[in-house]
């Protein structure tokens, strides 16, 4: 049986965490790629299931945590691109433009292959960008090949690879998400959001965690969103390689919360 508690119980059962000192980290390794551990950590404390906060009364809330000292961007939502049909990651980005892993021959087969980009609004050095396409009411994802940096000689033979591939015109199909979508989802996933920070250590191969201060969000916009990712605080973060896509996730810099939600309240 699930245990209802309100939004009051919840900050001050994690107001007790705060006071435990370190605490072992659920999972076993550090991922210095945001693997959520802070907050399955604390969820597994307070006895939560994962990402399903069960709050009487209310509607939409989530758990988020992040590390003290880090520039890691925070996940607000995983979520692949259309056309699905095309299984854009697995056919199109991965296997034409993708490049080799850097395990490859060690961790993972010889031929593995990498598809890894954070974009935003501004090119890469790979010739990735994000558009806020308002007029067709999607955020599409292009590839530009002039854009790349060719002084570069890893990204020069890439293209070479990527010529012989499919040739260095635009995408197509075009990865895109659609706002219609993204409004349904985002407004159902990041509605509210109690956002907990944690400092961390290592010891003997495992991660610390000592819980320092929580911000209670809420007053989602999805116009702000779509501002976010035009104003470079949204991006959009692919991970892939050949044998298991890590998926595709919406994420926002640290310090930004003000520009997405209407109500930033620190409780703790």
């Amino acid at each position: 049986m699930i245990r209802v508690i309100t939004k009051e119980q919840l900050v001050e059962e994690i107001r007790k965490v705060t006071q435990q000192g370190w605490i072992k980290s659920v999972k076993r390794t550090k991922n210095a790629r945001n693997d959520g551990a802070v907050g399955n950590t604390l969820e597994k404390l307070l006895g939560i299931p994962e990402n399903n906060l069960p709050i009487a009364n209310s509607n939409g809330w989530e758990l988020k945590g992040q590390r003290l000292h880090t520039s890691s961007l925070v996940t607000l939502k995983h979520y692949e691109p259309f056309p699905r049909g095309a299984e854009i990651v697995s056919k199109l980005l991965l296997p034409l433009y993708g490049w080799p892993h850097k395990e490859a021959g060690k961790k993972y087969p010889r031929n593995e292959m990498s598809f890894r980009s954070t974009t935003s609004t501004k090119f890469t050095n790979r010739g990735f960008s994000v558009i806020v396409d308002r007029q067709q009411r999607k955020i599409r994802f292009i590839f530009d090949s002039t854009k790349a940096d060719r002084t570069n000689p890893e990204i020069s033979n890439w293209l070479k690879l990527v010529r012989s591939r499919v040739g260095l015109g635009f995408f197509n199909p075009e990865p895109y998400w659609g706002f219609d979508d993204l409004r349904d989802l985002m407004g159902e996933k990041a509605r509210n959001c109690f956002y907990v920070i944690a400092d961390s250590k290592v010891e003997k191969g495992r991660e610390y965690f000592s819980y320092r201060s929580l911000l209670m969000l809420s007053g989602f916009s999805f116009d702000n969103f779509l501002s976010c990712i035009e104003k470079g605080i949204i991006l959009i973060d692919f991970d892939a390689r050949t044998h298991h896509n890590h998926g595709t996730k919406f994420r926002i810099k640290q310090g930004f919360w003000k520009e997405l939600y209407s109500e930033v309240k620190q409780l703790f």
